[in-house]
């Protein structure tokens, strides 16, 4: 979000008569992001192709889940992202790229950004590594300023998750037509 946006984030509704409609992803609800291997996973799982809020300037707000399952910890948490922060997610995988693939990089600085960035929610952040340093990628799922809790991540990806990623932001903004 650029600094002359305001913060659209929608706030949450403290009169049950004015309570937003239910933010649980449907079983066949659109999956933005999925980072898995063997033992655990991460991903977001829009809860609607239409937007909780569009904005005066056409800034659409959207729903999600991001849930964490692995043997130790199991949860899930609500947020939101705006139209503008689909692309942002797609400039990160570019930068991942950039970052890992870069043979000059230092082992022992890794790669870091979050998404989506508004900060109106909770939110993912995304460590990687040079990937011959052996250091796994490392995902912590952030929940909003309500609890501060962080649920910190590590995944052994396979070399194609990029890919992977990239074919799943394509499907959601085709699907929002963004």
């Amino acid at each position: 979000m650029d600094a002359e946006t305001p913060d659209t984030t929608p706030s949450a509704p403290t009169d049950p008569d004015t309570a937003a409609p239910d933010r649980t992803p449907p079983s066949d609800a659109l999956e933005l992001i999925h980072l898995a291997d063997a033992v655990q996973s991460v991903s977001v799982r829009l809860t609607s192709t239409a937007p909780a809020l569009v904005n005066p300037r056409g800034l659409k707000y959207y729903y999600a889940v991001a849930t964490v399952t692995s043997g130790f910890v199991n949860g899930s948490t609500h947020l939101g992202f705006t139209s503008d922060e689909l692309a942002d997610w797609g400039r990160l995988l570019d930068a991942m790229d950039e970052a890992v693939d870069d043979p000059d990089a230092d082992p022992d600085d890794p790669f870091s950004a979050d998404w989506p960035l508004s900060g109106g929610s909770a939110h993912l952040r995304f460590f990687a590594g040079h990937p011959y340093a052996g250091h796994p990628y490392v995902v912590e799922a952030r929940d909003g300023p309500d609890t501060g809790l962080v649920v910190s991540v590590p995944l052994d990806l396979d070399y194609g998750w990029r890919a992977d990623a990239r074919r799943r932001l394509a499907a959601v903004r085709a699907a929002l037509g963004e």
